[in-house]
């Protein structure tokens, strides 16, 4: 985790490779919060279906122990593995990232229109927010709009970007503007895309 994560306003997402098959994984990101003084709601660890392949049981308990401290947990590239839904019943996910591969062909293919609003309808259904990944377009923008999703991330918002810039980008962010920051980069904002 960044020394300086605790600076950021809103949620830092942090991608968790295969750190979930230590079973002193939880232990360790308890003492990380507690020495970079970071609220463990503002922490978001991204996870993709590759962590269950070995030992579903033991990544759905560091899966649970990561919840019982406060942190939020992501399910990545959603919709691209065999098995995701499964997994929608055995944890309880707070987001689910819809994978770039379906929101790069939104606008011309009615079929990944169709696959990303039933993602989006189901998430719902569950409690869970859904994250639109790539999103580098106004027409991408407009049909994840119409499709019920509740966020968005891609070059079409921002750059990645060293911490003064993201800061200064924050400050100047301006609501109902044409294009609008992303809600999980500002604190308590309203989704992006409702």
């Amino acid at each position: 985790m960044r020394p300086d994560a605790a600076l950021w306003p809103g949620t830092v997402g942090q991608r968790v490779p295969l750190q979930l098959r230590d079973r002193g994984f939880a232990a360790q990101v308890r003492r990380t919060l507690q020495e970079s003084g970071l609220a463990p709601g503002q922490l978001e660890m991204e996870i993709t279906e590759s962590v269950f392949m070995d030992d579903a049981e033991g990544a759905l308990a560091q899966l649970h122990e990561l919840r019982g401290l406060g942190v939020r947990v992501a399910l990545d590239d959603f919709g691209t593995g065999y098995s995701s839904l499964a997994y929608l019943r055995r944890f309880p996910f707070d987001t689910l990232k819809i994978d770039r591969a379906f929101i790069h062909e939104i606008p011309i293919r009615k079929d990944a229109r169709a696959i990303v609003h039933t993602i989006a309808q189901l998430a719902t259904t569950l409690g869970i927010r859904t994250v639109c990944e790539g999103v580098e377009s106004h027409p991408q923008l407009d049909a994840l709009r119409s499709s019920g999703c509740d966020e968005a991330q891609g070059y079409l918002f921002a750059e990645p970007r060293p911490l003064d810039a993201f800061l200064a980008l924050v400050a100047a962010w301006q609501p109902g503007g044409d294009v609008e920051v992303p809600a999980p980069l500002l604190p308590r904002r309203p989704t992006l895309l409702h």
